[in-house]
């Protein structure tokens, strides 16, 4: 009996997490601190929320179908705002609106593999990137990062293979939160165009970047749409997760493969959430420009508490845009070690053996932080909870 798509791959991890706090009481001097996921937990600003609701009531176009790579005005938006920000021409028809940026890459996935084929994923990767290549029939081949978690274009050049067809990289990184320097972008896009397979940069986390201007050239490199495709989610920068606005940039005859697969599976991206985010980039600006300052103060938070925990014997790996990732001191495995600190210290973390392959030794050592939903005194309880663990 042939195995299903689905039971190829692992459980949600974030959901797998959420089942170990079940039946669990934490004291009220005492709550629960949950780093697990890198998703806001407030609601968009409320005048955001206003003109959605006035999109709602007064707008036909709010309850219809729209074209299945996105609305005009907002591919015209963004193609307008990547075209400022990457500081190289990008046109709207190379841009298409998706049902969240893990739809993007699923939609990307499934243009440019086939049955078989295979795409290089650095390790430790984005779990969802990961499910979708085993839920698709795609091998996920690993790329091993050294401490520093950034990818070595020499090692991912030995792995490229007949059935290779595409190198994924998550800049702001998601699990590790490093930044990746504009070179080692290039090199990566070098090495693609080389040997004519795809580079797909997510790039979620863009927003909270710490560096100023353009965090690579990507864009400037005559045909880039050939070889790039570019992915970007609203959810993070306008805090609209719950209505699953993403995007990608790529040549218009990959946006006409991909076009399949999105009208097959959503039809359109939801009206509400586009209007949302072309709302949000005609607005708010400033607005955003704090909740990077923001969450760029809660990354100091956690560097600048780092010396104590280091006397413990921790050591921080990654930290950037919403993640923070640790190696711990303990003599077990992550996993356990994750499911323990539930009831022994009030804390929901992911293990470093949710983002690496089955038995990798590695991802035992690890544990990933999502810090972004915690201020400086919450970031403050985190590091005296982890500080007086003994195991």
């Amino acid at each position: 009996m042939s195995i299903t798509r689905t039971a190829a791959t692992f459980a949600p991890p974030v959901m797998e997490a959420r089942r170990w706090i079940e039946g669990v009481t934490f004291a009220e001097n005492r709550p629960l601190i949950n780093v697990s996921q890198a998703a806001p937990v407030e609601p968009p600003p409320a005048n955001l929320r206003k003109a959605m609701a006035d999109f709602v009531t007064t707008e036909d176009s709010a309850h219809l179908y729209g074209p299945v790579l996105g609305n005009d005005n907002l591919r015209l938006e963004l193609a307008k705002q990547i075209s400022a920000h990457y500081r190289a021409p990008v046109e709207a028809w190379q841009v298409a609106i998706t049902s969240g940026c893990n739809q993007a890459f699923a939609a990307a996935i499934s243009a440019i593999t086939g049955e078989g084929d295979e795409v290089i994923l650095p390790t430790p990767w984005y779990f969802n990137h990961k499910m979708w290549l085993d839920m698709s029939g795609v091998r996920a081949v690993d790329l091993r990062t050294g401490d520093d978690l950034l990818p070595d274009p020499e090692k991912a050049r030995s792995l490229i293979a007949e059935r290779t067809r595409a190198i994924t990289l998550v800049t702001p990184n998601n699990p590790g939160g490093v930044e990746y320097p504009a070179e080692l972008v290039h090199a990566f896009y070098d090495l693609a165009k080389e040997h004519g397979i795809k580079l797909l940069v997510d790039e979620t986390y863009r927003d909270f970047d710490s560096r100023e201007g353009a965090p690579h050239d990507l864009f400037a490199q005559p045909d880039w749409d050939e070889t790039l495709v570019h992915l970007y989610s609203f959810s993070k920068a306008y805090r609209l997760t719950g209505h699953r606005v993403g995007a990608l940039a790529t040549s218009p005859a990959l946006l006409g493969e991909i076009e399949k697969f999105l009208d097959t599976v959503a039809i359109c991206p939801g009206q509400v959430g586009q209007f949302a985010a072309l709302w949000g980039m005609q607005n708010l600006s400033q607005w955003v420009a704090g909740e990077r300052a923001e969450i760029l103060d809660r990354r100091a938070a956690i560097a600048e508490g780092m010396p104590a925990l280091e006397e413990k014997g921790w050591k921080l790996l990654g930290l950037g845009a919403y993640f923070a990732y640790f190696e711990h001191p303990f003599d077990m495995a992550s996993d356990e070690l994750a499911r323990r600190l539930v009831s022994e210290a009030g804390i929901l973390v992911l293990p470093g053996t949710m983002f690496m392959p089955e038995g990798d030794e590695a991802g035992k050592r690890h544990l990933r932080i999502a810090f972004a939903n915690l201020d400086r005194a919450g970031i403050g309880q985190l590091f005296q909870r982890l500080q007086a663990l003994a195991f």
